[in-house]
């Protein structure tokens, strides 16, 4: 969520943000709300003071029946008052629900642009490997080695869905935990298991909602919203806090299920496991100073680059132009690993810094100092990394003219000492 402030004092500023990324909100209507609601602010505070000074006056009255008018009379101004109290309360929740419609603004580092063709590759680490014969994509390795099972995954849960098994199997839980230990023993965060499952609040909070409702799978019943990220139960977790001086930065990893609808790329990659309904993902997340937040995005892509290396799979750093940047970025990355049986460059993390849109929308603050003003946090969050992508990059980099797939050296601990899927 933006400070109405901001709003109110740049109005011509934000409505240009707005048209850099593409979008729309309700600025002239959070405008004239936020005039009603002060002229309303106003005549309630006025009221109350000519309450208080005459509540004096009555007191010190001896003129019964001159004291008899006026608490008359102040009894219609507490009837106004309370009626103007609720016109407040009517519509501070208008403007609080235009508010949420709102998208952060682009950090004036990101480049302008319409869509993500003009988005900008700021550098890219090793070759995309070339093979003596012709590389296969992962929907023929998986099954003839039979750690992939499209039908039977079809066959339980729908279009979709699939199931690792065997070698494809353990190979995922591998990369989820040594993933994990890289982050935590190597990059200083700490680990977290959150529930799968959150309260609404919860999506508010993470700016999931109103934009992503489409997008979500949702419990009526128990009101329960599956995730489709870590980012939403990591960036709750100090919701409504004010965080002690010295607590930053906090660093934290997770490894979750996540679920999404897949409504937004309606027909887009159905073929394979790139894209699916349940997916695993590590995500790391940060809550920081707002004077450092910019230089912990830059370490947060690297620590998600530093997975891509040590898998020596080639990869990109791709910086989102305004038109590709999302609903909560102010600035964001995505890294990409090369994909040769399928000619492409897969997504594997996407490394935003929110700056304080997040915790304006989940009350987080914290103080600088002993005594000091409460202050609005930085969040950050990257993927670190999302399967099942990363498993596409392996087993399309490290397959063989026979159809065997080499095991990464870094995961062969993780798997038994197993060299080669065959």
């Amino acid at each position: 969520m933006l400070d109405l402030r901001f709003i109110r004092e740049n109005p011509d500023l934000v409505k240009e943000a707005l048209a850099e990324l593409n979008t729309t909100a309700p600025i002239d209507e959070i405008l004239s709300l936020d005039e009603q609601r002060r002229g309303l602010l106003s005549e309630v505070e006025a009221l109350k003071a000519r309450r208080n000074t005459v509540s004096k006056e009555i007191g010190k009255m001896k003129d019964g029946d001159k004291r008899q008018a006026l608490i008359g009379e102040m009894r219609e101004v507490g009837e106004r008052i309370k009626g103007l109290d609720d016109q407040v309360r009517q519509v501070e929740e208008q403007l609080n629900e235009a508010m949420l419609q709102v998208p952060n603004m682009p950090h004036e580092s990101v480049p302008v642009g319409r869509d993500e063709s003009e988005n900008v590759v700021v550098r890219t680490w090793g070759q995309p490997k070339e093979f003596a014969f012709e590389a296969l994509p992962h929907w023929d390795l998986g099954p003839t080695l039979d750690i992939i099972d499209f039908e039977r995954g079809v066959k339980l849960s729908g279009t979709r869905f699939y199931v690792l098994k065997g070698m494809g199997a353990r190979l995922q839980r591998a990369l989820v935990t040594w993933m994990l230990d890289l982050h935590v023993n190597e990059h200083g965060y700490t680990e977290i298991y959150p529930p799968f499952m959150v309260r609404e609040e919860c999506m508010w909070g993470a700016g999931q909602l109103p934009k992503f409702l489409d997008n979500i799978y949702h419990d009526v019943e128990d009101d329960a919203w599956f995730i489709g990220t870590a980012e939403i139960p990591l960036t709750n977790l100090h919701r409504d806090e004010i965080l002690a001086p010295g607590t930053l930065p906090l660093c934290y990893v997770a490894y979750t299920a996540c679920f999404r609808r897949e409504k937004m790329s309606a027909g887009r990659d159905t073929r394979g496991i790139k894209r699916g309904h349940q997916f695993d993902k590590v995500e790391m997340y940060k809550f920081i100073a707002p004077e450092t937040s910019y230089d912990e995005l830059e370490r947060l892509v690297d620590n998600a680059e530093d997975i891509c290396r040590r898998l020596g799979i080639a990869h990109r750093v791709v910086q989102m132009c305004t038109g590709d940047l999302g609903f909560s970025a102010a600035k964001k990355y995505d890294v990409e690993m090369w994909a040769p049986g399928v000619q492409e460059w897969l997504e594997v993390s996407s490394c935003s810094n929110c700056e304080d849109f997040q915790a304006r929308r989940a009350n987080i603050r914290y103080r600088p100092e002993p005594g000091a003003k409460p202050r609005f946090v930085h969040t950050l969050n990257g993927s670190g990394l999302a399967l099942p992508r990363v498993m596409i990059a392996i087993m399309e980099n490290y397959q063989q003219a026979d159809g065997s797939i080499v095991v990464p050296e870094v995961l062969r601990p993780y798997v038994g000492g197993v060299e080669v899927i065959r």
